[in-house]
């Protein structure tokens, strides 16, 4: 039996995605261990999920702490006490700096909603609606030193309709963010991600036909 892989989730808010990790593991559809749930506020949602499962949980308010790095050194304290192999960011809202990205070089997944490189930042489904686009998504990627910039690894494209709102685009994007985003973490538990300068191979892709929304779909 395969080790599951163990993971440390950092979260500012409700925590759907962190939710749909925990639905996939429990369905056996990934082979991983949340072995910690960190977040910056006291009053995110997302450590309501995490305890209703039973998972540790610790908040660290980054307004206790006098610079980033003295903030992210006791992040990183913490995921190192858990023996976090892997760091998955589930809507945490704070830049990382250097010196994390340094820690976890290569180790730490975000996803975001829209097909990066395009619309990185913040209201990405709102500049997607101002720009007309007809096709959006959501993308999980490594992270580096710059926003929304790292290797991407997973990708869902779904369709803009002309009558969406920021909502109901943001809520066809999360629909596919629940799915990739297990998918990613279950890549990389598997060893089938290699990553080459800019670029991440995935190992056998042809195997995972699913990986992926080569088209939008009605959904």
């Amino acid at each position: 039996m395969t080790t599951p892989l163990p993971i440390g989730v950092l979260l500012s808010g409700s925590g759907t995605n962190l939710q749909a990790i925990i639905d996939a593991i429990a369905r056996g559809e990934l082979a991983a261990a949340i072995k910690v749930v960190i977040s910056n506020r006291a009053d995110a949602y997302g450590l309501v999920r995490a305890r209703q499962h039973g998972l540790p949980t610790v908040v660290v308010p980054h307004k206790d702490f006098p610079t980033r790095e003295a903030f992210e050194a006791e992040l990183i304290r913490i995921l190192q006490a858990h023996h976090v192999e892997l760091v998955v960011l589930a809507g945490f809202m704070r830049l990382l700096s250097p010196v994390f990205i340094r820690a976890f070089r290569q180790r730490i997944m975000n996803i975001h909603p829209a097909l990066l490189p395009a619309f990185p930042g913040t209201h990405a489904q709102r500049q997607a609606l101002e720009r007309g686009v007809r096709i959006a998504g959501a993308t999980v990627h490594f992270v580096d030193e710059e926003m929304d910039h790292g290797p991407i690894i997973v990708q869902a494209a779904v369709p803009v309709y002309p009558d969406d709102t920021e909502e109901t685009l943001s809520t066809r994007i999360l629909a596919q963010e629940h799915r990739i985003y297990a998918q990613a973490i279950q890549l990389y538990a598997e060893g089938r991600l290699q990553i080459d300068k800019q670029k991440v191979i995935v190992l056998d892709e042809r195997q995972s036909p699913n990986l992926a929304l080569r088209s939008p779909t009605s959904a």
